[in-house]
């Protein structure tokens, strides 16, 4: 499965939870998550989507951290069956 197969799963199943995932695009801040999970209840997450097996780069690695330690909850995604799981961290963080 390709990347941008599993992100369309992911944005359905964000939108099936009355919330919205949007493309995360920042201009001069590299390595920023792919997309912005926001829930109801103002519930809010970032994911990196990647391919199966791929991982994050160095710098991605980093940018995560930095999140992370903002108190934000930030994962990979490189199967879809990690949806349902990554949802609920969002709804429950």
């Amino acid at each position: 499965m390709r990347e941008k197969q599993i992100e369309k799963k992911l944005v359905k199943a964000v939108k099936e939870e009355g919330g919205m995932c949007p493309k995360l695009v920042s201009p001069g801040t590299d390595g920023m998550p792919d997309r912005l999970i926001m829930l109801p209840k103002a519930r809010i997450g970032f994911v990196e989507v990647k391919a199966p097996g791929a991982k994050p780069r160095p710098l991605q690695e980093r940018r995560h951290k930095q999140l992370r330690d903002l108190g934000f909850y930030v994962s990979v995604l490189d199967d879809p069956a990690q949806i349902p799981g990554i949802l609920k961290e969002v709804r429950e963080n």
